[in-house]
């Protein structure tokens, strides 16, 4: 103990607060319940992903490279950049497929009412009066 008349007497050290980082990149003693920056925007982007394909993929992008920066993972936000892009490719080949017929059936039933002049055609078994299309 020290006594309180005598100040040259040693005294305790005063209690030091553990270091922690002081910046961001700096995680190794950071809070473990901290929120993952991304996340909530990575789940957003992935069940986005399904609907709205262009926007996941924006928010997904945005949402990895947040979490990145972070130095953290981010499954969500790479679920939904690799879902949205698949997505967003069949829909472009199911777009020329479609294009592609109806623009063949147009070119078929130009032909036949307009360049031949015929009065009737038939489309997919159907036979349509030429004069109803116009």
């Amino acid at each position: 103990m020290t006594d309180p008349n005598n100040p040259s007497a040693p005294q305790p050290p005063a209690y030091q607060p553990p270091a922690y980082p002081t910046s961001s990149s700096d995680t190794s003693y950071g809070n473990p319940n901290a929120p993952v920056p991304g996340k909530t925007l990575g789940i957003v982007a992935f069940i986005l992903s399904f609907f709205a394909q262009l926007v996941a993929l924006v928010l997904g992008i945005v949402a990895l490279v947040q979490s990145k920066k972070a130095g953290h993972k981010n499954g969500f936000a790479l679920a939904a950049i690799i879902i949205s892009a698949v997505l967003m490719v069949i829909g472009i080949i199911v777009a020329i497929v479609l294009f592609t017929i109806f623009g063949n059936v147009a070119n078929d039933v130009y032909q036949a009412c307009v360049v031949e002049g015929a009065d009737t055609v038939t489309v997919w078994g159907q036979t349509q009066s030429c004069a109803d299309m116009r």
